[in-house]
Protein backbone atom coordinates (compact mmCIF):
# COMPACT_ATOMS: atom_id res chain seq x y z
CA UNK A 1 0.00 0.00 0.00
CA UNK A 2 1.19 3.50 -0.70
CA UNK A 3 2.59 5.54 2.15
CA UNK A 4 0.66 8.40 3.70
CA UNK A 5 0.52 11.56 1.62
CA UNK A 6 0.62 14.89 3.46
CA UNK A 7 -2.22 16.33 1.36
CA UNK A 8 -4.96 13.69 1.49
CA UNK A 9 -6.99 13.35 -1.65
CA UNK A 10 -10.06 11.42 -2.77
CA UNK A 11 -8.51 10.05 -5.97
CA UNK A 12 -10.09 6.60 -6.58
CA UNK A 13 -7.24 5.51 -8.87
CA UNK A 14 -4.85 5.26 -5.90
CA UNK A 15 -4.91 3.20 -2.70
CA UNK A 16 -3.88 5.00 0.45
CA UNK A 17 -5.05 4.62 4.03
CA UNK A 18 -5.94 8.33 4.13
CA UNK A 19 -7.45 8.41 0.64
CA UNK A 20 -10.67 7.31 -1.00
CA UNK A 21 -10.47 3.59 -0.14
CA UNK A 22 -9.80 4.27 3.57
CA UNK A 23 -13.43 3.34 4.30
CA UNK A 24 -12.98 -0.26 3.22
CA UNK A 25 -9.30 -1.15 3.69
CA UNK A 26 -9.82 -2.74 7.11
CA UNK A 27 -12.36 -5.11 5.53
CA UNK A 28 -10.23 -6.15 2.54
CA UNK A 29 -8.37 -9.47 2.85
CA UNK A 30 -6.48 -9.46 -0.47
CA UNK A 31 -4.86 -6.13 -1.31
CA UNK A 32 -3.57 -7.42 -4.64
CA UNK A 33 -7.11 -8.25 -5.68
CA UNK A 34 -8.27 -4.74 -4.74
CA UNK A 35 -5.32 -3.22 -6.61
CA UNK A 36 -6.18 -5.21 -9.73
CA UNK A 37 -9.58 -3.50 -9.86
CA UNK A 38 -8.31 -0.06 -8.88
CA UNK A 39 -5.92 -0.35 -11.84
CA UNK A 40 -8.98 -0.74 -14.08
CA UNK A 41 -10.78 2.39 -12.84
CA UNK A 42 -11.29 4.59 -15.88
CA UNK A 43 -13.93 6.88 -14.42
CA UNK A 44 -16.28 7.24 -11.47
CA UNK A 45 -19.60 7.84 -13.22
CA UNK A 46 -21.93 4.96 -12.48
CA UNK A 47 -21.90 3.59 -16.04
CA UNK A 48 -18.20 2.74 -15.60
CA UNK A 49 -17.97 2.38 -11.81
CA UNK A 50 -20.83 0.05 -10.92
CA UNK A 51 -20.12 -2.77 -13.43
CA UNK A 52 -16.45 -2.87 -12.40
CA UNK A 53 -17.11 -3.30 -8.69
CA UNK A 54 -20.09 -5.59 -9.29
CA UNK A 55 -17.73 -7.94 -11.11
CA UNK A 56 -15.31 -7.80 -8.18
CA UNK A 57 -18.09 -8.66 -5.76
CA UNK A 58 -19.68 -11.38 -7.89
CA UNK A 59 -16.41 -13.31 -8.03
CA UNK A 60 -16.36 -13.57 -4.25
CA UNK A 61 -20.10 -14.21 -3.95
CA UNK A 62 -19.94 -17.10 -6.43
CA UNK A 63 -17.02 -18.60 -4.53
CA UNK A 64 -18.98 -18.23 -1.29
CA UNK A 65 -22.02 -19.95 -2.78
CA UNK A 66 -19.87 -22.92 -3.81
CA UNK A 67 -18.20 -23.18 -0.40
CA UNK A 68 -21.58 -23.08 1.32
CA UNK A 69 -22.88 -26.02 -0.74
CA UNK A 70 -19.78 -27.90 0.40
CA UNK A 71 -20.61 -27.19 4.02
CA UNK A 72 -17.61 -24.90 4.50
CA UNK A 73 -19.65 -22.23 6.23
CA UNK A 74 -16.89 -20.14 7.82
CA UNK A 75 -14.94 -19.93 4.56
CA UNK A 76 -18.15 -19.06 2.76
CA UNK A 77 -18.89 -16.30 5.28
CA UNK A 78 -15.49 -14.72 4.60
CA UNK A 79 -16.21 -14.70 0.87
CA UNK A 80 -19.65 -13.19 1.34
CA UNK A 81 -18.15 -10.42 3.49
CA UNK A 82 -15.61 -9.70 0.76
CA UNK A 83 -18.43 -9.60 -1.79
CA UNK A 84 -20.31 -7.19 0.47
CA UNK A 85 -17.25 -4.93 0.65
CA UNK A 86 -16.76 -4.71 -3.11
CA UNK A 87 -20.46 -4.12 -3.72
CA UNK A 88 -20.23 -1.39 -1.07
CA UNK A 89 -17.46 0.30 -3.06
CA UNK A 90 -19.70 0.11 -6.10
CA UNK A 91 -22.69 1.69 -4.38
CA UNK A 92 -20.71 4.63 -2.95
CA UNK A 93 -21.93 7.11 -1.82
CA UNK A 94 -25.38 5.54 -1.57
CA UNK A 95 -28.59 4.80 -3.45
CA UNK A 96 -28.59 8.02 -5.46
CA UNK A 97 -29.87 6.38 -8.69
CA UNK A 98 -31.51 3.17 -9.91
CA UNK A 99 -28.13 1.70 -10.81
CA UNK A 100 -26.77 2.50 -7.34
CA UNK A 101 -29.90 1.01 -5.75
CA UNK A 102 -29.33 -2.17 -7.74
CA UNK A 103 -25.79 -2.72 -6.47
CA UNK A 104 -26.91 -1.68 -3.00
CA UNK A 105 -29.33 -4.63 -3.19
CA UNK A 106 -26.35 -6.82 -4.12
CA UNK A 107 -24.49 -5.52 -1.07
CA UNK A 108 -27.41 -6.25 1.24
CA UNK A 109 -27.85 -9.74 -0.23
CA UNK A 110 -24.20 -10.64 0.27
CA UNK A 111 -24.25 -9.36 3.84
CA UNK A 112 -27.35 -11.42 4.64
CA UNK A 113 -25.61 -14.48 3.24
CA UNK A 114 -22.63 -13.80 5.50
CA UNK A 115 -24.96 -13.82 8.50
CA UNK A 116 -26.72 -17.12 7.69
CA UNK A 117 -24.58 -19.25 10.01
CA UNK A 118 -23.60 -16.49 12.43
CA UNK A 119 -24.36 -16.93 16.12
CA UNK A 120 -25.92 -15.09 17.77
CA UNK A 121 -28.10 -14.16 14.81
CA UNK A 122 -28.35 -10.75 13.20
CA UNK A 123 -31.99 -9.77 13.61
CA UNK A 124 -33.67 -7.23 11.34
CA UNK A 125 -35.90 -5.03 13.47
CA UNK A 126 -38.00 -1.96 12.72
CA UNK A 127 -38.01 1.24 14.74
CA UNK A 128 -41.10 3.30 14.00
CA UNK A 129 -40.49 7.01 14.39
CA UNK A 130 -42.34 10.05 13.08
CA UNK A 131 -44.02 8.13 10.28
CA UNK A 132 -40.84 6.34 9.23
CA UNK A 133 -39.98 2.67 9.57
CA UNK A 134 -36.24 2.48 10.19
CA UNK A 135 -34.73 -0.94 9.56
CA UNK A 136 -31.88 -1.78 11.96
CA UNK A 137 -29.69 -4.77 12.82
CA UNK A 138 -29.78 -6.20 16.33
CA UNK A 139 -27.53 -8.78 17.96
CA UNK A 140 -28.02 -10.09 21.49
CA UNK A 141 -25.52 -12.27 23.41
CA UNK A 142 -26.82 -15.77 24.03
CA UNK A 143 -26.62 -15.66 27.83
CA UNK A 144 -30.04 -14.97 29.39
CA UNK A 145 -29.46 -11.84 31.46
CA UNK A 146 -29.50 -8.07 31.16
CA UNK A 147 -26.51 -6.82 29.20
CA UNK A 148 -24.87 -3.50 28.52
CA UNK A 149 -25.76 -2.27 25.03
CA UNK A 150 -24.23 -0.09 22.32
CA UNK A 151 -25.98 1.90 19.60
CA UNK A 152 -23.69 1.79 16.55
CA UNK A 153 -24.34 4.96 14.58
CA UNK A 154 -23.44 4.92 10.89
CA UNK A 155 -22.09 7.87 8.93
CA UNK A 156 -22.74 9.60 5.63
CA UNK A 157 -21.69 6.90 3.14
CA UNK A 158 -21.15 3.69 5.13
CA UNK A 159 -24.27 1.82 6.15
CA UNK A 160 -25.25 -0.88 8.63
CA UNK A 161 -24.12 -3.67 6.29
CA UNK A 162 -20.64 -2.10 6.47
CA UNK A 163 -20.65 -2.06 10.28
CA UNK A 164 -21.22 -5.74 11.03
CA UNK A 165 -17.73 -5.90 12.53
CA UNK A 166 -18.84 -3.47 15.25
CA UNK A 167 -21.60 -5.89 16.19
CA UNK A 168 -18.98 -8.64 16.37
CA UNK A 169 -16.92 -6.58 18.82
CA UNK A 170 -20.01 -5.97 20.95
CA UNK A 171 -20.75 -9.69 21.15
CA UNK A 172 -17.11 -10.44 22.04
CA UNK A 173 -17.53 -8.04 24.96
CA UNK A 174 -20.91 -9.43 26.08
CA UNK A 175 -22.87 -6.38 24.91
CA UNK A 176 -26.02 -6.02 22.83
CA UNK A 177 -25.46 -4.27 19.47
CA UNK A 178 -27.98 -2.16 17.58
CA UNK A 179 -26.72 -0.88 14.20
CA UNK A 180 -28.66 1.97 12.60
CA UNK A 181 -28.22 3.95 9.40
CA UNK A 182 -27.84 7.70 9.78
CA UNK A 183 -30.82 9.89 8.87
CA UNK A 184 -30.92 10.41 5.12
CA UNK A 185 -28.90 7.25 4.33
CA UNK A 186 -29.55 3.55 3.78
CA UNK A 187 -32.82 2.42 5.34
CA UNK A 188 -33.29 5.58 7.40
CA UNK A 189 -35.47 7.98 5.43
CA UNK A 190 -35.51 10.65 8.13
CA UNK A 191 -34.03 13.87 6.71
CA UNK A 192 -30.47 14.81 7.70
CA UNK A 193 -31.28 17.77 9.94
CA UNK A 194 -30.19 18.69 13.48
CA UNK A 195 -33.62 17.79 14.85
CA UNK A 196 -33.29 14.28 13.41
CA UNK A 197 -31.31 13.43 16.54
CA UNK A 198 -34.75 12.27 17.63
CA UNK A 199 -34.24 9.13 15.49
CA UNK A 200 -31.14 8.22 17.49
CA UNK A 201 -33.06 8.91 20.71
CA UNK A 202 -35.80 6.53 19.51
CA UNK A 203 -33.12 3.87 18.99
CA UNK A 204 -31.86 4.33 22.56
CA UNK A 205 -35.43 4.02 23.85
CA UNK A 206 -35.84 0.83 21.82
CA UNK A 207 -32.72 -0.65 23.39
CA UNK A 208 -33.88 0.35 26.88
CA UNK A 209 -37.18 -1.47 26.29
CA UNK A 210 -35.53 -4.84 25.57
CA UNK A 211 -35.59 -7.44 28.37
CA UNK A 212 -32.01 -8.34 27.42
CA UNK A 213 -30.72 -4.78 28.02
CA UNK A 214 -29.95 -3.02 31.28
CA UNK A 215 -31.31 0.50 30.58
CA UNK A 216 -28.70 1.97 32.94
CA UNK A 217 -25.83 0.67 30.76
CA UNK A 218 -26.32 1.98 27.22
CA UNK A 219 -23.54 3.60 25.18
CA UNK A 220 -22.94 4.75 21.62
CA UNK A 221 -20.23 4.38 18.97
CA UNK A 222 -19.78 6.24 15.69
CA UNK A 223 -17.26 6.93 12.93
CA UNK A 224 -16.94 10.09 10.80
CA UNK A 225 -20.39 11.70 10.64
CA UNK A 226 -21.39 9.00 13.10
CA UNK A 227 -18.71 10.40 15.41
CA UNK A 228 -20.51 13.74 15.40
CA UNK A 229 -23.83 11.98 15.90
CA UNK A 230 -22.75 10.21 19.09
CA UNK A 231 -21.70 13.54 20.61
CA UNK A 232 -24.95 15.19 19.54
CA UNK A 233 -26.94 12.29 20.98
CA UNK A 234 -24.98 12.43 24.24
CA UNK A 235 -25.76 16.13 24.55
CA UNK A 236 -29.46 15.72 23.84
CA UNK A 237 -30.08 12.54 25.86
CA UNK A 238 -27.57 12.45 28.72
CA UNK A 239 -29.88 10.67 31.14
CA UNK A 240 -29.79 7.53 28.97
CA UNK A 241 -26.40 7.60 27.21
CA UNK A 242 -23.71 6.55 29.69
CA UNK A 243 -20.53 6.43 27.54
CA UNK A 244 -19.63 7.29 23.93
CA UNK A 245 -16.82 6.66 21.45
CA UNK A 246 -16.34 9.02 18.50
CA UNK A 247 -13.86 8.27 15.73
CA UNK A 248 -13.54 11.68 14.05
CA UNK A 249 -16.54 13.99 13.84
CA UNK A 250 -16.92 17.67 13.01
CA UNK A 251 -18.78 20.65 14.56
CA UNK A 252 -18.34 19.68 18.17
CA UNK A 253 -17.70 23.42 18.61
CA UNK A 254 -14.17 24.16 17.40
CA UNK A 255 -13.91 27.35 15.36
CA UNK A 256 -11.19 27.10 12.74
CA UNK A 257 -8.63 29.81 12.12
CA UNK A 258 -8.92 31.69 8.83
CA UNK A 259 -6.21 29.58 7.20
CA UNK A 260 -7.63 26.33 8.56
CA UNK A 261 -11.02 27.28 7.19
CA UNK A 262 -9.61 28.03 3.73
CA UNK A 263 -7.69 24.72 3.71
CA UNK A 264 -10.78 22.85 4.85
CA UNK A 265 -12.95 24.38 2.13
CA UNK A 266 -10.32 23.47 -0.48
CA UNK A 267 -10.21 19.87 0.76
CA UNK A 268 -14.00 19.52 0.72
CA UNK A 269 -14.27 21.13 -2.71
CA UNK A 270 -11.66 18.78 -4.18
CA UNK A 271 -14.21 15.95 -3.98
CA UNK A 272 -16.50 17.66 -6.48
CA UNK A 273 -14.30 16.58 -9.41
CA UNK A 274 -15.45 12.97 -8.97
CA UNK A 275 -19.00 12.28 -10.10
CA UNK A 276 -20.34 8.92 -8.84
CA UNK A 277 -23.84 9.15 -10.27
CA UNK A 278 -24.98 9.25 -13.93
CA UNK A 279 -22.45 10.71 -16.35
CA UNK A 280 -24.79 13.54 -17.27
CA UNK A 281 -26.22 13.94 -13.78
CA UNK A 282 -25.52 16.53 -11.08
CA UNK A 283 -22.35 16.72 -9.01
CA UNK A 284 -22.22 14.08 -6.31
CA UNK A 285 -20.36 16.41 -3.95
CA UNK A 286 -20.99 20.14 -4.49
CA UNK A 287 -18.33 22.80 -4.20
CA UNK A 288 -17.77 23.97 -0.61
CA UNK A 289 -17.42 27.57 0.57
CA UNK A 290 -16.53 29.53 3.68
CA UNK A 291 -20.10 30.82 3.81
CA UNK A 292 -21.56 27.32 3.68
CA UNK A 293 -19.22 26.06 6.37
CA UNK A 294 -20.09 28.96 8.66
CA UNK A 295 -23.79 28.36 8.11
CA UNK A 296 -23.43 24.67 8.97
CA UNK A 297 -21.53 25.60 12.13
CA UNK A 298 -24.45 27.67 13.39
CA UNK A 299 -26.81 24.76 12.73
CA UNK A 300 -24.77 21.80 13.97
CA UNK A 301 -22.12 22.91 16.49
CA UNK A 302 -22.90 21.58 19.95
CA UNK A 303 -22.54 24.99 21.67
CA UNK A 304 -25.00 26.44 19.15
CA UNK A 305 -27.46 23.68 20.03
CA UNK A 306 -27.01 24.44 23.71
CA UNK A 307 -26.08 20.88 24.68
CA UNK A 308 -22.31 20.99 25.21
CA UNK A 309 -22.55 21.20 29.00
CA UNK A 310 -24.82 18.14 29.08
CA UNK A 311 -21.98 15.86 28.00
CA UNK A 312 -20.68 14.73 31.37
CA UNK A 313 -20.48 10.98 30.72
CA UNK A 314 -17.15 9.30 29.77
CA UNK A 315 -16.15 10.01 26.18
CA UNK A 316 -13.37 8.55 24.06
CA UNK A 317 -12.32 10.44 20.93
CA UNK A 318 -10.11 9.03 18.18
CA UNK A 319 -8.71 10.57 15.01
CA UNK A 320 -5.70 11.17 12.83
CA UNK A 321 -3.98 14.51 13.28
CA UNK A 322 -3.97 15.06 9.50
CA UNK A 323 -7.73 14.64 9.06
CA UNK A 324 -8.85 16.85 6.16
CA UNK A 325 -12.61 16.36 6.73
CA UNK A 326 -12.99 16.56 10.52
CA UNK A 327 -10.35 18.97 11.87
CA UNK A 328 -8.43 17.67 14.86
CA UNK A 329 -9.34 20.89 16.68
CA UNK A 330 -12.73 19.31 17.44
CA UNK A 331 -11.05 16.86 19.81
CA UNK A 332 -9.01 19.56 21.53
CA UNK A 333 -12.16 21.64 21.90
CA UNK A 334 -13.93 18.81 23.73
CA UNK A 335 -10.90 18.19 25.94
CA UNK A 336 -10.76 21.86 26.88
CA UNK A 337 -14.47 22.19 27.64
CA UNK A 338 -16.73 20.32 30.01
CA UNK A 339 -15.85 18.29 33.13
CA UNK A 340 -12.25 17.93 34.25
CA UNK A 341 -12.40 14.14 34.29
CA UNK A 342 -13.84 11.49 32.00
CA UNK A 343 -12.59 12.76 28.64
CA UNK A 344 -10.05 10.64 26.81
CA UNK A 345 -8.49 10.91 23.37
CA UNK A 346 -6.17 8.93 21.10
CA UNK A 347 -4.65 11.02 18.33
CA UNK A 348 -2.43 9.39 15.68
CA UNK A 349 0.06 11.99 14.34
CA UNK A 350 0.63 10.39 10.93
CA UNK A 351 -2.95 9.35 10.15
CA UNK A 352 -5.83 10.97 8.32
CA UNK A 353 -9.62 10.86 8.58
CA UNK A 354 -10.79 8.51 11.34
CA UNK A 355 -7.23 7.16 11.73
CA UNK A 356 -8.14 4.18 9.56
CA UNK A 357 -4.43 3.37 9.29
CA UNK A 358 -4.64 2.19 12.91
CA UNK A 359 -8.10 0.61 12.76
CA UNK A 360 -6.84 -2.71 14.14
CA UNK A 361 -5.54 -0.82 17.17
CA UNK A 362 -8.40 1.48 18.14
CA UNK A 363 -11.47 -0.45 16.92
CA UNK A 364 -11.31 -3.47 19.27
CA UNK A 365 -10.04 -1.27 22.12
CA UNK A 366 -13.03 1.05 21.72
CA UNK A 367 -15.44 -1.73 22.58
CA UNK A 368 -13.35 -2.94 25.49
CA UNK A 369 -13.38 0.66 26.71
CA UNK A 370 -17.18 0.83 26.36
CA UNK A 371 -17.57 -2.43 28.26
CA UNK A 372 -15.41 -1.12 31.09
CA UNK A 373 -17.21 2.22 31.35
CA UNK A 374 -20.72 0.78 31.04
CA UNK A 375 -20.06 -1.95 33.57
CA UNK A 376 -19.10 0.70 36.11
CA UNK A 377 -22.79 1.55 36.17
CA UNK A 378 -24.87 -0.54 38.56
CA UNK A 379 -25.92 -3.71 36.69
CA UNK A 380 -29.48 -4.88 37.23
CA UNK A 381 -30.58 -8.49 37.76
CA UNK A 382 -27.23 -10.03 36.81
Amino acid sequence: MASYVSIPDENPTRIDHAGFYRRWLSMIEDMKYLQSYVDRVSGTNEEEWVPLWREAGENYESKGDKLETEGKFQEARKCFLQARTYYSIGRFPGSISDMKKSISDDCNRAYKKSCTHLEPKVQEIIIEHKGHEIKCHLRVPSQKKQHAAVLIMCGADMFKEDRGWAGDFCIENDMVALVMDAPGTGDNLMPWKPESVSAWIAAIDYLASLPSVDPERIGAFGISRGGYSVMQLAGHYPKMVKAVVASAGHHFGYQMTEQELLDYVEARSSRSQYKFGPKNGPLTFPEWSVEKENELYTQWALPEQGVLDNITMPILMINGKKDHLAPIGNIYFMLENGPALGREARIYPDAGHCAFKYFSDWAPESFRWLKEKLNRQTPKNN
